[in-house]
């Protein structure tokens, strides 16, 4: 196993180096500038902010520059928009919001769609099944842009219950409406996808040597058809962890969290493409490294898979 890891970590590093060269060169070859917005400015006004932020240096040397930063401070540099604040400060502000909804996300999709597929698997062709399948489905074709302004006209608008857009880390009522709406269709997904699984586990030769050998039906699902039923779902985990705990633009603008994902929004119409950068290179590692997490998950459940 160690071994293994070793492996992948011998991939997932140059892999991640070569996701921030590429980003670089990509919003370098970008047309206009961050500065190329203002108008009116001097030619020697535009010269003194390039030189400020050393976009006159070489191609090659902003690279390395950059990358150097990383590397020894994890500094993604200064914004070019909001000159008193660092691209790294602009995360900080933003992503505690979104991993904490993100989280809940993802703890909410995984519990109930587990149980849900797995419940569907075991009592197939049941009452119980038709409407677990009905509930994945209904929540699958219910994308976030549509759950969330569902959700607002029902417990904002009608009931008043819930504060329909904000954030507060002290009070709960405000996490309760961002966390379903982005939660809702990876738990259709999941459940969809446990429910295949198992089905197919259930259907295996060594379940059905199990059930002859006279162990008990939860025994069986339990010790024999779960652990190998999971393995797509945890193969699914992986990227959808990483979307969920990096947010939803979608979530950010609508409830006005605050998110890192409003943070690449403004970025985006800015040009304020250190921050842009920043975050793509944080959704980016956070993707290797869970895509990492995964396969040794894999490894993990499945000893025969270690390619």
């Amino acid at each position: 196993m160690f071994g293994f890891i070793l492996r992948r970590l011998a991939v997932a590093i140059p892999t991640l180096l070569l996701l921030i060269i590429f980003s670089f060169l990509l919003m370098h070859a970008a047309p206009g500038g961050p500065f190329t917005q203002e108008r009116g400015l001097p030619p020697q006004v535009l010269a003194n902010l390039e030189a400020k932020y050393g976009l006159d240096d070489p191609l090659w040397k902003q690279i390395v520059d950059y990358v150097w930063g990383i590397l020894r401070h994890f500094d993604f540099g200064p914004s070019f928009v909001y000159p008193d604040r660092t691209v790294n400060e602009i995360i900080a502000a933003g992503f505690p919001v979104t991993l904490t909804y993100g989280l809940l996300s993802f703890i909410l999709a995984v519990v109930v769609g587990v149980c849900l597929g797995a419940a569907a698997a075991i009592r197939q062709n049941t009452w119980l099944d038709y409407l677990a399948v009905g509930i994945s489905i209904g929540a699958q074709v219910l994308p976030n842009f549509v759950m969330a302004p569902i959700l607002v006209l029902i417990f904002t608008l009608s009931l008043g219950w819930l504060p329909g857009g904000g954030w507060s880390f002290d009070n709960p009522d405000y996490w309760i409406m961002p966390v379903i709406a982005l939660g809702t269709s990876y738990m259709a997904s999941i459940a969809r996808i446990t429910r295949s699984s198992m089905l197919e586990v259930l259907s295996s030769n060594h379940i059905r040597t199990a059930r002859a050998k006279g162990l008990p039906e939860s025994r069986v699902i339990r010790k024999h058809a779960l652990k190998p039923a999971l393995l797509p779902v945890i193969s699914y985990l992986g990227p959808a962890f990483v979307s969920m705990i990096t947010g939803s633009v979608v979530i950010d603008m609508y409830f006005s969290t605050g998110g890192i994902g409003k943070s690449f929004v403004d970025s985006a119409l800015n040009r304020d493409y250190a921050v842009m950068m920043g975050v793509t290179i944080l959704v980016g590692a956070l993707t290797i490294l869970f895509s990492l997490i995964v396969d040794i998950l894999y490894a993990w459940i499945d000893p025969k898979i270690r390619y």
